[in-house]
């Protein structure tokens, strides 16, 4: 019976980027017998309405701890001046989706293409055009990617795989959950040891 690795994420979520590059020494150290599959979990839903300034406040209090605890891990600040943010990820998870749709290897591009937009580049990713221009950048075919991140189809999905997350028990981001012998067990997030995170994985799989 297949294993997997669910790691339950969100573009715009600055622990999830904080995570990245643990969570790529993870996978190229699991066993191959595990898949690894992504769940984007919907941090916000759709609005053009701008974001509370103690809400941008709180976001820019976390990036600027993340930096202090996860070494290496730095963000553009400039985006806060340079943006109207919004309380919106909903349209990234889709373009994740969307991403997906055309080939799997775009999905980990599209999210690497949206946290650097987002992060160091100082772009807005609840806008469709920062979107589009990522989809570019990372080589889809940009007509059908226009049309599927509008689409009823990834708009299905996305709340499909927001209700998987939540039926697993996730309330936060990133998570990690390991499906082992018909058995769902928690994987603890660490930010600066993969091997922590490994070796609990391991445990897992032996019992």
């Amino acid at each position: 019976m297949q294993t997997t690795l669910f790691y339950i994420h969100d573009p715009m979520c600055s622990w999830c980027y904080a995570f990245e590059k643990r969570l790529s020494a993870l996978r190229q150290e699991l066993p191959e017998s595990i898949q690894v599959t992504n769940l984007v979990g919907g941090l916000a839903p759709d609005t053009t309405e701008a974001m509370s300034e103690s809400l941008q406040q709180k976001i820019q209090q976390i990036w600027y701890r993340i930096e202090q605890t996860v070494s290496g891990v730095k963000f553009n600040h400039d985006f806060w001046t340079t943006n109207t943010p919004m309380r919106s990820t909903y349209p990234a998870c889709r373009a994740v989706l969307a991403a997906k749709k055309q080939s799997n290897d775009a999905e980990l591009l599209m999210i690497k293409a949206i946290q650097t937009a987002y992060y160091q580049q100082a772009k807005n990713p609840s806008l469709i055009a920062t979107l589009v221009e990522c989809a570019s950048e990372i080589g889809l075919d940009v007509i059908q990617f226009e049309n599927d991140i509008l689409s009823e189809q990834i708009q299905t999905q996305l709340l499909n795989e927001i209700e998987m997350a939540r039926n697993m028990g996730v309330n936060s981001y990133p998570s990690l959950r390991l499906l082992h012998n018909e058995k769902l067990s928690f994987v603890t997030v660490d930010y600066l040891n993969h091997k922590i995170m490994l070796d609990e994985i391991t445990q897992h799989l032996s019992q």
